[in-house]
């Protein structure tokens, strides 16, 4: 890493307390790489949440957490995102957060270690909860105006202070919701929801850090760059018109410069693209960018070895 590219900030929000960031730009790997760390209060939360948890209207607050976004130089190597925070209102209180990866042009042994690797950490606290942390995650990370998962998910859980269904979302027809009534409550605790952030935030650079390492020699084209971009252009979509923590940094006056450092340094949009058919990139916008039982589908494994995007 040479020193002169990254860059540190410190910021003091408008409603309270602080946090900081560091900006990595221009690195060997990283095109782009950010870390947020955040610890701010309240008098009120905005309506975004209250309509979520409405025991909270009326208290004062406080959140702390920690996000990061890598976006990598290379088109072979995905981007990631993480995300774990814990909010107190009066005597109510939760933790959220979660971890996904945005591949480019994927090969599904990637696809299945990372998974892996989250799945292992859930399973240290319960054994059920990644079935319905994975599907919650294709159901946040999905751009409704696209009809199209931003990449190939991971694990999500946002409102968990240990009582009721696992799912505290809003998609009654969806996969998560159906899997977290069939298991019904798990009774887990603060402890136990803090081991979770802990497990999981400890399985970040297992499950990431070997997708690196196996991928960042790996020669590209011009056209693939384009592609990279391209597709980025669907991560800023979905982090400027549906991601819940930019709108809440947003409405909370939060520190613009770090509430957007999940947007990549470059990008771009083509008017009515269409990958050529039997391509990497076609792979990509049918396979990559749906829902899948990577870790099972037998027919999916049997593709991907066929078209060379197995590993």
């Amino acid at each position: 890493m040479v020193k002169q590219n990254l860059k540190r900030s410190h910021g003091i929000e408008k409603k309270g307390g602080g946090g900081r960031s560091r900006i990595l730009k221009n690195g060997a790997i990283f095109e782009q790489a950010g870390v947020n760390f955040s610890e701010v209060y309240g008098k009120e939360l905005p309506q975004s949440i209250i309509s979520q948890r409405p025991e909270a209207k009326g208290h004062e607050w406080f959140a702390t957490g920690t996000s990061m976004v890598l976006h990598p130089k290379n088109p072979f190597i995905p981007t990631v995102h993480l995300n774990y925070r814990y909010f107190e209102a009066g005597s109510v209180w939760w933790f959220g957060g979660g971890a996904d990866l945005t591949p480019y042009y994927p090969y599904l042994s990637d696809v299945r270690h990372f998974h892996e690797k989250h799945k292992n950490a859930c399973q240290k606290v319960d054994k059920n909860l990644y079935k319905v942390l994975k599907p919650w995650c294709d159901e946040y990370f999905f751009l409704k105006h696209r009809n199209e998962s931003r990449g190939i998910g991971g694990i999500f859980y946002d409102y968990q202070d240990g009582s009721g269904s696992i799912y505290k979302g809003n998609n009654k027809n969806g996969r998560a919701y159906q899997v977290s009534n069939e298991i019904s409550a798990l009774n887990l605790d603060w402890e136990n929801l803090f081991s979770l952030a802990e497990y999981c935030g400890d399985a970040f650079l297992p499950s990431y850090l070997p997708i690196i390492e196996k991928r960042a020699n790996k020669n590209y084209s011009e056209e693939e760059r384009e592609f990279q971009l391209y597709r980025r252009g669907r991560y800023v979509e979905f982090n400027l018109v549906w991601d819940r923590g930019t709108i809440f940094g947003l409405q909370t006056n939060g520190r613009t410069e770090s509430i957007l450092m999940s947007l990549p340094p470059l990008a771009r949009w083509e008017y009515g693209y269409k990958a050529k058919k039997g391509s990497r990139e076609e792979f990509l916008t049918t396979i990559f960018t749906k829902p899948q039982d990577w870790e099972n589908d037998q027919n999916l494994e049997a593709f991907c070895i066929a078209n060379n995007i197995f590993d």
